[in-house]
């Protein structure tokens, strides 16, 4: 069963001082590019966070945000009171101002840096094991949206693979009609030319020519190319690599019968499942 990278997951959890959301988004990428952002006080699990998402979501460009709303009256930023006096000291002294005007040199000191102090809070570990317990849920969340959005993906993947197998029926039902179009079109040069030529001569050149233009290996090579990839489309484990790699190894084919085939509805053909080909390279990107 295959998965996309692209996905999205979230899940909230309600403490009894804080609201906790889970937010978890991935996009298409090479390896796991992962960014955790966290509050200071959890970053201690931090290294815990980054190998559940490892394990689970394998690969992709993944965006994980842990947010934190506090519900109740309790806060952990406080006034700073010694830095605060001296700061509406400092202004007093500056605009020789009065005391009837401290409200207003209050403002203006408590927007100064240091007037505000947050202090640490100390990590709860039965609030975390809750924590953790949602940052499952957003994973199991987020795996369920990539398989949901890899199921779209895989029926237009077999309908492209069925569309290359009709233009290699194609293709082999034009290959007689190929090498006789071949050997007339070498005839008709020869007699242009109005020499004579020893004819076992002749027909031992053309047997070699057409030797180098046999794409029977080509067109075998590629019908096991698209069954291999419809039977890893099937295994248990999602692994764009390897149907990456199945796809260049078909590129390889088609493009080595469309450089021999020397016959024009053949060529048609040939560019028809080049160009079914590129649409599954394109998609087989966001294949996990």
């Amino acid at each position: 069963m295959i998965q996309s990278m692209t996905g999205y997951g979230k899940s909230v959890l309600q403490l009894p001082t804080k609201k906790v959301t889970i937010e978890i988004k991935s996009l298409n990428s090479k390896s796991l590019d992962l960014n955790v952002r966290i509050p200071s006080y959890y970053k201690e699990k931090e290294l815990d966070v980054r190998k559940k998402l490892a394990n689970e979501l394998v690969r992709g460009k993944v965006d994980f945000s842990i947010f934190v709303e506090m519900t109740a009256g309790e806060t952990s930023t406080i006034v700073n009171p010694g830095v605060v006096k001296n700061y509406i000291q400092q202004l007093k002294n500056m605009v020789e101002t009065d005391s009837n005007n401290e409200l207003e040199l209050l403002k203006m000191a408590i927007q100064m840096p240091d007037a505000l102090k947050t202090e640490r809070e100390e990590l709860d570990e039965n609030e975390w094991n809750l924590i953790n317990q949602t940052v499952d849920e957003a994973v199991k969340e987020i795996i369920q949206y990539r398989i949901d959005e890899a199921t779209a993906l895989e029926d237009d993947f077999r309908t492209r693979i069925a569309n290359i197998k009709s233009y290699l029926d194609e293709v082999k039902a034009l290959d007689n009609q190929r090498i006789e179009f071949v050997k007339e079109r070498l005839k008709k040069a020869i007699d242009d030319l109005k020499v004579t030529v020893d004819e076992n001569r002749f027909e031992q050149e053309l047997i070699y020519y057409l030797e180098k233009l046999d794409i029977n290996e080509e067109k075998v090579r590629l019908e096991n190319h698209l069954n291999y990839f419809l039977q890893t489309l099937e295994t248990e484990d999602s692994n764009g690599r390897k149907l990456g790699f199945i796809v260049q190894e078909m590129g390889r084919e088609i493009n080595t019968t469309g450089s021999k085939a020397n016959f024009a509805p053949m060529q048609k053909a040939v560019i028809q499942m080049k160009n079914e080909l590129e649409q599954i390279k394109e998609q087989i990107l966001n294949i996990l």
